[in-house]
């Protein structure tokens, strides 16, 4: 991850003010933010230097716009210099609704402007889903991505979009005009887009998952199972029988057996397990693993972790192995006591074994 200062430290600040003042705009406010950036984090950053920019060019959202698009003509301004304009956009121009998001679809080629929309989400999202249908025919991959990622209900470093956290259904047409869109780019934040709804409305999830399967390209499994990937760590049985791993399979599930009784904070558990198909027909299985993290409260909580798909044909045994790092990370806290290891076999979950970290 980029620091501050890589992403909108003082130079790119400058070089921001200069492409506004050629554009037309002031630029004393902004270039004087610039100086101003030192123990900041990068959301701060954002802020000061969005509200320079509000500062320095016009007040009237007609002649905001006319500077913002001449400083578009130059390819050079793009990068993270632009963030903080499109968020400038969103503060100027929602009493001009369609313009102002056209703008934004203008500006996100040059980074992104998936953050920047939200406000107009917020303010009338069945306007801004409007727009944002529209977007999802524009030749730029890019602009076609804003009506994706600007509506998810869960876009991480973003505030949540409460009315369709509550009904994800208003934003699904965007979603099914860009499913099979040809952009590896644009399909990934569809099913990024879909494995949100699943954290709030999985049975929503599944049934558009399904729906997307009924009418398929070479590239929708793929789609569907990103999308659906929240949900399989879960063991959700609607999301598991979509991708052909239904819950109820004649397996046997030997272990995990453990390489170690214990192990050490920034050390390694490996174990092995054996899955073995019963039945008289082949299966597909879908095979994570469980890890059982201690909480500072002495409490459990389970973590999934995916280990392996494949198919058995009768009486096939698949042998397993793994090894699972305990190594510090920004994300985990561990804390030292029983932990535990579990397989999950198509959302069942099966024997545990336990073993002590110490930290």
């Amino acid at each position: 991850m980029p620091t501050a200062d890589e992403m909108l430290g003082p130079a790119t600040v400058r070089a921001l003010s200069d492409h506004l003042e050629r554009a037309g705009a002031a630029g004393s406010a902004v270039r004087a933010c610039a100086d101003r950036l030192t123990g900041h984090g990068f959301k701060e950053r954002v802020t000061l230097v969005r509200d320079a920019v509000l500062a320095d060019l016009p007040a009237d959202y007609p002649r905001f716009d006319a500077v913002v698009r001449a400083a578009l003509e130059d390819e050079a301004f793009r990068g993270w210099m632009t963030l903080p304009v499109g968020e400038a956009v969103a503060v100027r121009g929602l009493a001009d609704f369609e313009p102002a998001l056209e703008l934004l679809a203008a500006l996100t080629p040059r980074l992104t402007s998936e953050y920047a929309v939200r406000p107009f989400l917020d303010s009338d999202l069945e306007r801004a889903l409007a727009v944002m249908l529209d977007w999802t025919a524009d030749p730029d991959p890019h602009v076609r991505r804003l009506a994706s990622e600007g509506c998810r209900p869960r876009l991480p470093w973003a505030a949540r979009l409460p009315a369709l956290v509550a009904d994800p259904t208003p934003a699904l047409p965007v979603l099914h005009a860009l499913y099979r869109d040809g952009s590896d780019y644009v399909r990934r934040s569809v099913a990024n887009h879909l494995n949100d709804i699943g954290h709030d409305h999985p049975d929503t999830a599944v049934e558009t998952a399904l729906r997307w399967l009924a009418d398929a390209d070479a590239n929708t499994p793929w789609v569907v199972r990103h999308g659906l990937r929240g949900l399989v760590k879960q063991g959700h049985p609607g999301a598991l029988a979509a991708l052909g791993y239904p819950a109820d399979v004649p397996v046997t599930v030997d272990g995990p057996h453990l390489a170690a009784a214990e192990v050490a904070l920034g050390g390694e558990l490996g174990f092995t397990a054996t899955v073995t198909n019963r039945g008289t027909t082949p299966v597909a299985v879908a095979v994570d693993y469980v890890v059982h993290h201690v909480k500072a409260n002495g409490t459990r909580t389970a973590k999934v972790f995916k280990l392996t798909t494949r198919t058995l044909e009768p009486g096939e045994s698949c042998a397993l192995r793994k090894v699972h790092s305990f190594r510090p990370i920004s994300t985990r806290r561990y804390h030292s006591g029983t932990h535990a290891v579990q397989l999950q076999v198509n959302g069942r979950r099966h024997a545990t074994a336990e073993f002590r970290l110490t930290v």
